[in-house]
């Protein structure tokens, strides 16, 4: 069966109009590019058509190569048949002009075959952008080599390593697109540019031929030297995007034909090495936690969530409101009194002003946005929400409680929603009637940062509700995990035994800043303890009790972070943790750490071991 197909229709103006059809994104399966292959043959050789106009079906250019094709492209393929013997010799050298008319996005491939042809049109909310590295892999349809001809290499660099993208009015401002019209004159304005470079009213640009944006040669070399320190820097263990900045730099360096063999010699390395699979299969993994047999293929739709309640003003309960009403939803934030109440909007109105200095959010947006805040001491404004988050601290007991208050406030389909990282969703609705529509949506710290949602069921979970989280995680942009419950969920009950060992290894001998060391060194972010500094230790501890209850014969009962608590070290916080932190929470070792663990080390009755020691010099 055919995956995707183009469509030409030439019209009484002598423009032939290529459409591209592979729902959902347009994406260029091996059939469209055969479909698109055969198409260009017959436009170029008929003497009616005039000029060509290259665009995509229902409101999107093309989402890129198809990347559940790779492992299906001829083994015997010709390194840059697609490439240089048809878009570049075909298309880009062709004696009749072709304009891309852009609208959604043009992503990946899709950029790259617009970037192909002689002009491009955009509506001002495409998204334009070459994502490529986010798989492991370089753009491999003449992007490295072009996008620097077309935006400069600064902007280039930027676009590709970042996996930045654009939308259609910035992509005019630094000349990646022609012009920017509306969706319903796009293809017509399309049309009318093409004929324009017809009667040489217009100018008659081949992209792979431009260097009025290059900068010379002993620039060159600075900018991709700084390139590469900053690729390093970033992830210091794969080598796609240092591969990208040499094809990049080839392209300048020895002319864009050689750069374009070399990008294609380069891409089919990296499609075989083990980060581009990985990091494949990661991606549709993650567009497949969204689809859960027996729920979301059952026909159910999600109902509509206009106005969230969170109770508990706190890193988490802030964070989980931010995010929200960064997403148009009406919010009520609940706390106990006026001083949490004030230093958890506080909080909020924090977040959005680092928006607000990014340039993310305009100073009129922040006002908005912030007017959908309503902060409450009581559950008067509960009876019309749609959904209620709970984070407060990690006490069952008080958990309870509020959840039995709910009962008494909320309407009989409002759903009862928990931040919780541990405790059993049972137990914490034991004393409601209502456990069909209590779940667990487990954020992860900063809320309105980390892109996980933690959607926990219970046996009593209804469907529907299910369905109604699902939802709601898509608008506020998180990928969301669908698992079952019991002590830590899917996500604690792997970072657990991970936190666990490390606290082990320091007990038996090891350096806590030689573990974070060696951690992000072999690629994460940071390490265990520079990560519990950061989170907090009263999560810490409040977990870890929770698994001493559930698992005692599993768990290792380290000391260490008690020890640090009871003398008023409680992480990032308090300025002192396993680390010390100044004004601008900066961390730095601490000389006087080494006292805490040898205490640590007496109570759990271990000396430090020399097979352990033996790791520093691994």
């Amino acid at each position: 069966m055919a995956r995707g197909t183009t469509t030409m229709e030439v019209g009484a103006d002598g423009v032939a109009v290529i459409t591209i059809s592979n729902p959902p994104v347009n994406a260029l399966s091996l059939d469209v590019i055969a479909s698109m292959q055969r198409n260009y043959a017959e436009a170029l050789s008929r003497n009616d058509i005039k000029a060509i106009v290259l665009t995509g079906a229902k409101g999107r250019f093309c989402g890129g190569f198809d990347i559940s094709a790779f492992g299906n492209k001829p083994k015997n393929e010709k390194p840059g048949s697609m490439s240089i013997d048809f878009l570049t010799d075909i298309v880009e050298d062709a004696h009749k002009p072709s304009v891309a008319a852009i609208d959604g996005i043009a992503l990946g491939g899709g950029l790259e075959l617009s970037m192909v042809c002689h002009a491009r049109i955009s509506t001002p909310s495409a998204q334009l952008g070459l994502p490529e590295l986010q798989l492991g892999i370089i753009p491999g349809m003449g992007g490295t080599q072009r996008l620097p001809r077309l935006v400069g290499l600064p902007k280039a660099l930027e676009m590709m390593l970042m996996s930045k993208t654009i939308k259609g009015t910035g992509a005019q401002e630094i000349g990646l697109v022609d012009a920017v019209t509306s969706a319903n004159e796009l293809v017509n304005a399309a049309c009318s540019w093409a004929l324009e470079i017809v009667e040489k009213k217009k100018p008659w640009f081949r992209s792979l031929h431009r260097t009025d944006n290059l900068p010379d040669l002993a620039e060159v070399k600075d900018v991709m030297k700084f390139a590469r320190v900053q690729a390093k820097m970033k992830a210091a263990n794969v080598q796609h995007p240092i591969v990208c900045i040499d094809v990049i730099e080839e392209g300048i360096v020895s002319g864009p034909r050689a750069g374009l063999m070399k990008e294609a010699l380069s891409g089919k390395m990296l499609e075989q090495s083990e980060t581009s699979k990985s990091l494949r299969h990661f991606f549709f993994a993650q567009r497949a936690t969204s689809k859960i047999p027996n729920i979301t293929n059952m026909g159910l739709t999600a109902r509509k969530i206009k106005k969230a309640a969170i109770i508990g003003g706190g890193l988490m309960g802030s964070g989980i409101a931010t995010i929200l009403i960064l997403n148009n939803f009406n919010v009520v934030l609940k706390e106990v009194n006026e001083q949490f109440l004030s230093a958890g909007i506080n909080r909020i109105k924090a977040s959005l002003q680092s928006f607000v200095k990014k340039g993310q959010l305009t100073v009129e947006d922040y006002k908005k946005k912030l007017s959908l805040l309503c902060g409450v001491l009581d559950y008067e404004q509960f009876r019309d929400t749609d959904v209620v988050i709970e984070a407060v601290i990690e006490d069952m007991f008080l958990k309870q409680q509020i959840f039995s208050d709910l009962e008494k406030y909320c309407h009989h389909n409002c759903i009862f929603a928990t931040n919780t990282s541990t405790i059993d969703l049972n137990i914490i609705g034991q004393k409601t009637a209502s456990q069909d529509r209590i779940v667990g949506a487990h954020f992860f710290s900063p809320a309105h940062v980390m892109p996980l949602l933690e959607i926990v069921c219970t046996h009593h979970t209804s469907s529907q509700v299910i369905v109604d989280l699902l939802d709601l995680a898509k608008k506020i942009q998180k990928t969301p995990i669908v698992v079952g419950n019991c002590t830590g969920f899917a996500v604690n009950r792997m970072f657990f035994p991970y936190a666990q060992a490390a606290c082990f290894l320091v007990d038996h001998g090891l350096d806590v800043y030689h573990t974070d060391r060696v951690i992000t060194q072999f690629g994460m972010p940071m390490g265990p303890f520079r990560l519990a500094d950061l989170v907090g230790f009263g999560v810490a501890i409040a977990t870890r009790k929770q698994y001493y209850q559930s698992y005692p014969e599993r768990c290792y009962q380290s000391m260490l972070l008690q020890i640090l608590v009871e003398d008023n070290r409680t992480g990032e916080s308090s300025r002192k943790g396993f680390y010390v932190y100044d004004d601008k929470r900066k961390a730095s070792r601490d000389p006087d750490l080494g006292k805490y663990i040898e205490k640590s080390r007496n109570m759990a009755g271990v000396m430090q071991d020399p097979k352990v020691m033996i790791l520093y010099l691994l």
